[in-house]
């Protein structure tokens, strides 16, 4: 999902286990025949589900997801938006109390053929009733017969459901006018895994889920075009959008619905959308993949449309070059939803965009096809890996495909958004449950912004080529394993021969900050003694680069000692000296310069400007700014 914050003035899954980090990976599959009314926006369907055991555990529950279940007053999402301090804008309703502006929870204002819903009945395994309690978003289920370690069972069930109004990401009737944004809209398993079920209700954040094959069956009115996960089946029953494929189309006249037919193999969700004015088009990706865009027949839309199309193809190029090679063969960005949010094979997005920000979002959500949906971290618990990585990774394939005009570094934004998020001092360790955070703005800072300097970062503590070779490994060795922020650690460890604990744990388990000083030079008579100083709490190795009055440079590395490790010189052509590795418990560090004091023009700590250090203030001397400008010091 893409948020901004700019602060500055296959068929036949077969579950592997996972070797790197000696997890184990449940399985579903799902099939799903639903037919859904277009006039009253209901549907109804029918679910069979063989969930396949992998764990060393024997199962007497099992929970599965009601989303839908959310877009109803008095819910969990309902009330925390009337609780939190800064509600998501597209959820309230600015409404005059007194003369002044009150935001009320659009979900406290529908109607009960406004709400969504989503009921189970006849819900069966291997035949036989189980016991099914619905609480909110999560429906409880006492299994009939245990589900024994390393076997199968069979989940059969009926289920009706009503898309709710277009409030957050699902819906009908979206602001620009799409008739109906369907993801997370079935009876879903939550997860389980070596640390237990995630059966997380749905207050407003992100989704996890199991691996499985999904084959699903969609009636609805003739006149509407579907897009979304998976591959449709029955080209030649649909007809609009593959008439140019050679399909002898078959359609009887009276029909007045029809049944699309999708096979989604080895994903974690099957999301859709509809829209009776929908335009289809098609282009052929790297690799083979099929590209389909599906957005609203508007004319003032249409251009920038049809120009992201070759961009998209080149974004899909940049991160399977930097990333790894796009599983499946198809990928398709729709118009829908209320921003931009990831799905199995496919994204929703809001069409009324300008160019630049139409390549922008649909670069960030291509990339969670990468980070969420063939890695998939658990998002409610580390939000940062995904978004964060995923804003890395796609701020650096924009830079390459749509680069700014001024040149920018395309990960300066995510500093400056840190720095703010420090500046308030409201901040919250990124290891704070996604649900729990006391601020909206705070969480989209910390899994986003904070969340890509910490990969940016790294770059600077391990050197770019290893972070480049760890994104790249982490992706080869944990695909389809739901990674932990243990696992990415460990890889970079072992692609850059560091001890990397370190980082791990202060930038993401505490909100201790980087600030580093040059505090004081002294003449030595021929030489020069430079003093430099830990203020903050968080330590880390140092650059520093000495400029001399003839022009010529020296750069000097400091690696923390408890990392174990040096990186490569990141200047080359500069004369690299190195000083001791500087133990995180001594405040300062000396070292000498074989030059005198008058022949020196600048000192300064991480040139590169590449350490999110809060005070650059200290970082130079002669100083550059004020010492009065300070950001903050820990």
């Amino acid at each position: 999902m893409k948020q901004i914050f700019l602060f500055s003035a296959l068929i036949g899954f077969a579950v592997e286990s996972n070797a790197q980090s000696g997890y184990w990976q449940q399985a579903v599959d799902y099939k799903m025949e639903v037919d859904v009314d277009v006039k009253t926006f209901k549907y109804t369907g029918k679910q069979e589900l063989v969930y396949s055991n992998n764990s060393p555990d024997t199962l007497k529950k099992v929970f599965f997801h009601l989303y839908n279940n959310a877009f109803q007053p008095g819910s969990e999402m309902d009330i925390r938006l009337q609780t939190i301090k800064d509600p998501d804008k597209r959820m309230v309703k600015v409404v005059k109390d007194n003369g002044v502006d009150k935001n009320v929870s659009r979900i406290s204002l529908l109607k009960p053929e406004e709400i969504g819903y989503l009921n189970v009945k006849n819900f069966m395994q291997n035949g036989a009733s189980a016991k099914i309690t619905p609480v909110g978003t999560i429906l409880e289920v006492e299994l009939a017969a245990p589900i024994a370690p390393h076997s199968k069972t069979t989940f059969t069930m009926d289920f009706d459901g009503q898309v709710p109004v277009q409030i957050r990401r699902s819906g009908r009737n979206s602001a620009e006018g799409v008739a109906l944004s369907m993801s997370q809209w079935y009876p879903k398993l939550a997860e389980y895994d070596f640390e237990g079920w995630h059966a997380d209700p749905y207050i407003g954040r992100e989704f996890h889920g199991v691996w499985g094959n999904f084959d699903v069956k969609i009636s609805i009115d003739k006149k509407y075009i579907l897009g979304g996960s998976g591959y449709l089946q029955n080209k030649n029953e649909i007809g609009y959008g593959y008439e140019d494929e050679g399909v002898e189309v078959k359609i009887p006249r009276k029909t007045k619905k029809l049944t699309w037919h999708f096979l989604a193999p080895k994903v974690h969700d099957f999301t859709w959308a509809a829209d009776k004015d929908y335009i289809h088009d098609k282009i052929k990706g790297p690799n083979g993949v099929e590209l389909h865009f599906l957005y609203k027949n508007k004319a003032k839309w249409k251009e920038n449309w049809k120009k992201m199309q070759p961009k998209t193809a080149e974004l899909m190029d940049f991160f399977n070059k930097n990333i790894g090679p796009y599983p499946y063969k198809q990928y398709s960005v729709i118009q829908g939803g209320d921003g931009g949010m990831e799905y199995a094979m496919c994204t929703l997005i809001t069409g009324e965009r300008s160019y630049g920000s139409l390549v922008g979002v649909t670069a960030h959500e291509m990339a969670h096809a990468w980070f969420q949906h063939v890695l998939a971290t658990n998002e409610l618990k580390h939000g940062w890996m995904d978004e964060g990585f995923t804003s890395y990774i796609s701020d650096m394939a924009m830079h390459k495909v749509l680069p700014a005009k001024d040149g920018k570094n395309p990960v300066m934004d995510s500093y400056e958004n840190y720095y703010h998020m420090i500046k308030t001092g409201r901040e919250q360790p990124q290891t704070t449950h996604a649900d729990r955070f006391e601020e909206n703005m705070i969480y989209s800072i910390s899994s986003y912004s904070k969340g890509e300097v910490f990969l940016a970062q790294l770059g600077y503590v391990i050197g770019e080529e290893n972070l480049a070779k760890t994104i790249r490994k982490f992706y080869a060795d944990f695909k389809f394993k739901h990674p932990t922020p243990n696992d990415f650690k460990r890889t970079a460890e072992k692609v850059s021969g560091m001890n990397l604990d370190w980082y791990l744990v202060d930038w993401t388990q505490t909100t201790n900050t980087i600030d580093y000083a040059v505090k004081e030079v002294k003449d030595l008579g021929g030489k020069t003694e430079i003093t430099l100083q830990r203020i903050g709490k968080m330590p880390m190795p140092i650059d520093v680069m000495v400029t001399y009055t003839d022009g010529t440079k020296e750069s000097f590395y400091a690696p923390l000692q408890m990392m174990r490790g040096e990186k490569e010189n990141p200047f080359p052509g500069v004369k690299r000296s190195y000083i001791r590795g500087w133990d995180w418990a001594y405040p300062t560090l000396k070292f000498p310069v074989e030059r005198s004091m008058s022949q020196i023009a600048k000192i300064e700590i991480d040139p590169e400007n590449k350490m999110a250090d809060v005070d650059k203030a200290n970082n130079t001397y002669p100083a550059a700014v004020p010492a009065n400008s300070t950001i903050l010091k820990n």
